[in-house]
This record gives structure tokens, sequence and C-alpha cells, in this order.
């Protein structure tokens, strides 16, 4: 089936790679000609694991382009994969969905099925199929189908290829026969519903899993002040299979380009419509809280920041992306600069877009060993396998003052206690040789 994709960012380009390891041809469509270039010659412009293997095994199937005209003109069906990032008030800004939909309206030249794969409010799809049909060349068909995406950043080709449940939000039995031909060879429950479903089903499962990192951060504050082992609290939650054990893993909060803006708008959709999302609202409100937890921590251990170095490892918001949306090192490190830290940080991947963002005042390391150096306190921010696998020694070994305080509970407290070190965490008690 002859296939275009609007937008090549983790969502669209994702796709329309996936679909074609799965025998489509695909024309992916962006704006930007240096990177449609570089996806051309089989460079993936986001770090992720196997996606760029998978463009230059399927170079006869996938195409990109700028020509959006000629893209959408013989397309059957045609995927919208665009951001839509938060607007200050939280709500989700529609604004290159709409775009894309008007071009596509402008281009098409036969019956098309246009699929939003993009995280919309509901009643969004509703919308767009209004427009295409103002728009479009008289006599066309144009109808919308809603196909919201479920992958992480960091496992997204597997999470594409391998779903759990591929959802399609359908009005007509045209439209659900197209999307299963589509999907024909994925071999995934097929969830077949009405397209507000759809979209709602998107939202709920993103703020569901949002709301399971917000109560484990708050289980975990209580086991900081009673004494309590956040660990085994975990264990004997997640064996109840009514709870299982994902996403109850205690931390600095979530980041990333999802669980941020999806609680927020959904947050503000039932409030434009008088309803409060009490329990949304909540999780919002813990995890702003708990990014800066580390800070807090510190505070117990030194009055004064100023004139201290800080070692500082990891800067994306997860393990596997380079992305450094809503990362908790965004919120940390701006407040340690400004209270007069001397920042040495590493991260395997993220370096490059922290730097751009910051140039000056933060020296970047090539190695765990070298940001470590002569400091006086340690930040963990991400949970990189180098991280997890860097023995507590040499912490020791390099560090000044060798106090680690880990918002990811990267090691086991018994190896800790064996360390001379102190090691503080979340949602466990301090543990170490080491005192001040």
């Amino acid at each position: 089936m002859k296939i275009a994709v609007a937008g090549t960012g983790y969502v669209g380009l994702v796709t329309g790679v996936c679909l074609a390891e799965m025998g489509h041809d695909v024309v992916c469509v962006d704006i930007d000609k240096e990177k449609v270039r570089k996806m051309t010659s089989g460079q993936s412009p986001i770090y992720e694991p196997g996606l760029e293997e998978l463009m230059q095994k399927n170079r006869e199937r996938l195409t990109f382009t700028t020509d959006y005209q000629n893209a959408y003109r013989n397309a059957k069906v045609i995927f919208i994969g665009v951001g839509t990032p938060e607007k200050k008030d939280g709500s989700a800004n529609l604004k290159y969905v709409y775009e894309v939909a008007g071009q596509i309206a402008d281009s098409v030249e036969q019956d098309s099925l246009v699929v939003i794969k993009s995280t919309v409010p509901i009643g969004t799809n509703d919308k767009v199929e209004r427009l295409l049909k103002e728009r479009a060349r008289a006599g066309l068909h144009m109808e919308v189908a809603s196909n919201p995406e479920f992958l992480s950043q960091g496992t997204a080709v597997k999470d594409t290829l391998h779903a759990s449940r591929i959802v399609i939000g359908v009005e007509s039995p045209q439209a659900e026969k197209a999307l299963r031909d589509v999907y024909r060879n994925f071999d995934r429950p097929l969830v077949v519903t009405d397209r507000r479903s759809a979209e709602m089903i998107k939202y709920a499962s993103n703020d569901f899993l949002a709301l399971k990192v917000s109560y484990i951060n708050e289980i975990a504050n209580v086991c900081d002040v009673i004494g309590a082992n956040v660990d085994d609290v975990v264990t004997g939650m997640g064996l109840d299979p009514r709870i299982g054990n994902r996403f109850l893993r205690p931390g600095i909060g979530y980041g990333g380009s999802c669980f941020p803006k999806d609680t927020k708008a959904l947050h503000w959709l039932a409030s434009f419509h008088d309803y409060e999302l009490k329990t949304v609202k909540a999780a919002i409100e813990v995890n702003e809280n708990q990014k800066i937890k580390l800070i807090k921590k510190a505070r117990q251990y030194y009055e004064d920041f100023n004139g201290l170095k800080a070692a500082v490892l990891g800067l994306t918001f997860k393990p596997g992306t380079d992305d450094l949306r809503e990362a908790p090192s965004l919120s940390n490190i701006p407040i340690l600069l400004e209270d007069g830290m001397d920042i040495r940080a590493w991260d395997p991947i993220g370096m490059d877009s922290f730097r751009r963002l910051y140039p000056d005042g933060i020296t970047y390391c090539e190695s765990i060993e070298e940001a470590l150096n002569d400091t006086d306190i340690c930040f963990i921010f991400t949970e990189w396998p180098e991280i997890t696998g860097f023995h507590l020694s040499g912490y020791a070994e390099r560090m000044r003052t060798p106090i680690i305080l880990d918002g990811r509970n990267c090691y086991r407290l018994e190896d800790a206690e064996k360390a001379p070190v102190l090691y503080d965490s979340i949602g466990r008690r301090v543990v170490g040789k080491y005192k001040k």
C-alpha cells in the first residue's frame, strides 16, 4: 500500500520506518531540507536504538521529501505524526496538525484516509475531517481515523513492531478495512472503536502511568520520613497481579515528551468542560515537586552551595534517548548554578544537546571518572547502565567529599554500606561509612 507520513519526529519517523519494514511503500514528509537530506542518506536525525538500521534496510520502500504535494497526491493512507507541544496554559497546540491537514486537502487527487497518529485532544479528529471535507477537491471522499501511538523513547521500534495493542478509532467500515490492511502483517491485538474513544484511550493510558509514577514517589517520600524501605514496599505491592510492578520505580519524577504534556492537556480539557480531574492534577503537582527532591536533600549536607564542586551524572530524562524534554536536569542545574556551584556533567548521549542550552558555566566531561574528580557532592539524575555498573568505590577514590545523592536508586543499600561514601537515595535510609 502507498502510505505518506507527515512529520519525522519520534512518532512520524518511527511509524514510517516500521510500516516500510512491514512491506508498505512509504514516503515521509518534513519541511527541513537538511533533515530530509540526512534521512535520505540513511542517517537518523534522532537517537533511537534500531531505527537507523531499519532505515537503511528498507531504502527501496522508504523515501523522504519536502514535496508534500507530490507525497500526498496519490497516497491511499496519510498518517499525521507531527508534534502537539504544550501551550502556556497546558493545552495542546494543534497548529501543526491543522497546517498538515490543510496541505493534504489542497494536494490529494483521490479518495484518501487521513490517520491521526499524533496525540490530540478528544474531538480533534472530528474537526480535522470537517476541514478536509471543506477544502478538498469536490467529489473526493476524505475520511479521518484515530490511531494513537504507545511508543516509549529508547524502545520505540520494539514498541511499534511488537505493540501490546493497536488502537484504531473509525466511523465507517471502509476506514476500518483500510487500517486493517495497513496493519495486516503486525499480528498484534487490534482494538476497534470510535474516534473519540480512541483519542481518550491514549490520554487515559499515559495519565494512568503518570499517576503510578507520582503515587510511588509519594510513598517513597513517606518512607523517607518514617524510616521504611520503598524497595521492599514496591516488591510487596508489585507481586499483587491487580497492581503489577511496572512504573512503580521511585525517583525524581517523570519527564519526556508524553507524560508531562498529556497530563496537563487532559487536565486542561476537563477544566475547559467544568470538570476537575483531581487525581491527574495531583500527579502533576507531585511530579513538579519531586524533580527538585535532590536539591532539598543536598541542603541537609551543605547550607551554602557557593564554591562547591558538584558532579552531575545523567542529563536526559531517561536512559536510551538523547531527549531532554522535561528532564530533571533542566530543573536542577539552573538552581545549582545560580547558587554558585561549579558543575561537572556527564551523559553518554545528551551532552551535545545540553551544551546548546548551557554552553557556559558547566564543564562537560568525557567519562564518569572525569566528572567525579575532586567534587564535593554528586547528583544522579538518569539511571544510565554506565552509572548503575560503576562501582561505588570509584566515587570515594575520586571525590573530595563522597556524598552521593541518587535520584534513581541505582545502587543496592547493601553495596553502599560497604563503600566509604555517604549514599542518600529516594525512599530509603541514608547509608555509608562517610560522615560529614
